[in-house]
């Protein structure tokens, strides 16, 4: 006769994130949680502590200021944004609004792992979609909709592999859905994107009442511990979120710091060359030792080891040289660790202690 939570809830998992040194570790190099390498633009950190004189007092509570400066930057109606507690607020709350009981959901294999979570949290159904070489793939996804289904989750890039779809695979994903399915295009990692024929979701969202684009603070932008995320929206669905997201949910330091972090293009500029280069000289090296690594769109590399034997003992090896990577057995990928792009002093030692695990292995 206990009180007991509503079916879904114990199906959880509890979300583990990226591992980083314990209090009385040796020093290590977290590179687990796709966190930016170069940080926080120096105005973002300026604008944070700033705001330490205003931290008595609430925040203005629709985020207006912070809300405007996302559309000057990207050109968009600051009516259809919406900011929450980082984008995984904004992801529960679509699903707390238009999931009911019995409710389907639908997301790929490796997709991010709170899609999971906020489908179970609504009681609601996960329908899992098989991946084709660690990509989506537009047919078997839509043909796992049913009249059941009332959200697609779509990560574009995806995390933890970093595959890409083209914005003509998402039309082509959008045009076969009903009218009454919320797509949801998780795009955290879009500002690292340079192919030509990629389209984070505002063309959509902009024609359409059923499509959602979710946005975050947390990559580019260096801001992962203020919790800063944004999703644009149809006005419909803006209406909905702001009805029942939290009434002061982004702190004042979030708001002002996030501000300076948009207006400061040139760091943004200097953070997306760094990855290119740093990406493109980790997957070269990488492969060189032995280790298959797939082309990524975003801040990390998924490396795939011959077996979870070899990744786990990977892992192992790089944690006693002082390097944290992020495993992702529990994203169906027991082979695979998943590596952040770092500094350029990080990366070189990552790659060194990669190249001498690979030779010690192989003897």
């Amino acid at each position: 006769m206990n009180p007991q939570p509503k079916p879904g809830i114990l199906e959880i998992s509890p979300y583990v994130a990226g591992r980083g040194p314990e209090p009385g570790d040796p020093p290590a190099i977290k590179l687990s949680s796709n966190e930016s390498a170069l940080g926080p633009s120096p105005l973002a950190v300026a604008a944070y502590e700033a705001a330490s004189g205003e931290i008595s007092t609430y925040p203005e509570g629709s985020a207006r200021l912070l809300r405007e400066a996302i559309a000057d930057v990207y050109g968009l109606d600051p009516g259809r944004i919406v900011c929450g507690n980082g984008s995984e607020e904004l992801i529960a709350l679509l699903a707390r609004i238009y999931l009911s009981p019995g409710d389907e959901v639908v997301f790929t294999k490796y997709a991010f792992l709170v899609y999971r979570i906020a489908a179970l949290a609504s009681s609601a159904h996960p329908v899992v979609v098989a991946e084709n070489h660690l990509h989506a793939h537009i047919d078997w996804i839509l043909a796992q909709v049913t009249p059941r289904t009332r959200i697609v989750f779509l990560a574009n890039p995806n995390n933890p592999t970093g595959t890409c779809l083209p914005a003509a695979e998402i039309r082509r994903l959008h045009a076969g859905l009903p009218d009454t399915v919320l797509l949801v295009l998780d795009a955290a990692y879009a500002e690292y994107v340079e192919r030509g024929d990629y389209e984070p979701g505002t063309e959509l969202v902009s024609r359409f009442d059923n499509v959602v684009m979710t946005r975050t603070f947390s990559k580019i932008y260096g801001l992962a511990g203020l919790r800063v995320g944004w999703a644009f929206c149809p006005p419909g669905v803006a209406d909905a979120l702001n009805r029942l997201r939290g009434a002061f949910n982004i702190s004042v330091p979030g708001q002002r710091a996030a501000i300076a972090a948009l207006r400061d293009r040139d760091h943004v500029a200097r953070s997306i060359a760094h990855n290119t280069e740093w990406k493109n000289w980790l997957t070269e090296k990488l492969r060189a030792a032995g280790i298959r690594v797939g082309e990524s769109e975003g801040n990390f590399l998924l490396l795939q080891f011959r077996a979870p034997q070899q990744a786990d003992g990977a892992d192992a090896f790089l944690g006693a040289r002082g390097f944290i990577l992020r495993p992702v057995a529990n994203y169906h990928l027991p082979h695979c660790l998943r590596l952040t792009v770092g500094t350029a002093e990080a990366n070189r030692g990552v790659v060194a202690a990669l190249a001498d695990f690979m030779r010690r292995d192989a003897s």
